[in-house]
């Protein structure tokens, strides 16, 4: 019985313990503040009945952080299945939740919220660039947060590939956690038909009128070609999970049909070779503008 671990970090203040509870929920044996050197022997412990693992780490562990990456290379010795997942949110939005709870930044020490928080970034730097998924919680709740992990774990998890297609608005921002992204302001606005404004993506109309635009069809054939060409290398590197972001002015009519689109579409193909794949459509900014 092989084990799957799935090392949760990030930010302190960006929902790392409402992270390991939604997996916890999912099925996952949950370890909290586990000091990396001791990776190795927890799954060595639990590997032979436990098959899917989560361990939060975060910098708490104080010098024991600095064993990551021999504890990674060790589980990449034994031919152990790991996944690292980084929770971020934006420097503004983790300040206000530290003066929320009147609670000081682990790292902060005689400074500000904003020294600790920076202080936290410089040492999450090198971790950062080897992790498999990033969540951005900047505009989650604690209840939306949860919805997140659940569909992304929940997902078909005999998979090889899981992909989110996430549509969002530029006006607010650029995903932080897309590994593609894909522009889709070309294609006619439906927001400047009057019939038409106060719907979404979601509804038939609105997604008739994107996809019925001018080189909509070939943008989606080029993108869904380009993306399995690319997916073929993801299998290679041991990628497991995805993100496709697909963005318009407000993220609520033209990202929104094309990400459901192309998600039907992959799961259409469902294969690439001989490698599964599970996609599933998240809308960012669906429900956000006034």
């Amino acid at each position: 019985m092989s084990a799957e671990v799935v090392l949760v970090t990030g930010m302190s203040g960006a929902g790392r313990s409402t992270v390991a509870h939604a997996m916890e929920d999912l099925g996952w044996y949950v370890v909290d503040n586990l000091p990396p050197a001791l990776l190795p022997n927890l799954v060595e412990l639990l590997g032979a009945t436990v098959t899917k693992i989560a361990v939060v780490v975060d910098v708490r562990g104080g010098q024991f952080f600095d064993h990551l990456n021999s504890a990674l290379a060790s589980l990449e010795e034994r031919k152990v299945e790991r996944r690292i997942l980084f929770v971020d949110a934006s420097d503004e939005v983790l300040v206000r939740r530290f003066e929320s709870t009147r609670r000081p930044h682990p790292l902060q020490g005689p400074d500000r919220i904003v020294d600790g928080i920076a202080k936290e970034r410089d040492r999450l730097r090198e971790v950062r660039s080897l992790v498999d998924l990033i969540i951005d919680s900047s505009a989650f709740n604690i209840h939306q947060l949860e919805k997140k992990i659940e569909e992304i774990f929940h997902a078909d998890g005999d998979a090889d590939l899981r992909v989110n297609v996430l549509s969002f608005g530029y006006k607010y921002g650029i995903p932080v956690d897309a590994d593609l992204v894909m522009d889709c302001r070309f294609i006619p606005n439906p927001h400047w038909i009057p019939e038409l404004r106060p719907l979404n993506g979601l509804d038939a109309p609105v997604s008739a009128n994107v996809l019925g635009g001018v080189n909509t069809q070939e943008f989606l054939e080029r993108y869904q070609a380009l993306f399995e060409t690319m997916a073929t290398g993801f299998f290679v590197e041991g990628r497991k999970y995805l993100t496709l972001a697909i963005g318009c002015t407000g993220g609520k009519h033209r990202s929104v049909a094309i990400a459901e689109e192309l998600t039907k579409r992959l799961n259409a193909r469902s294969h690439i070779g001989n490698r599964s794949l599970n996609a599933q459509s998240l809308h960012r900014d669906l429900g956000r503008e006034l």
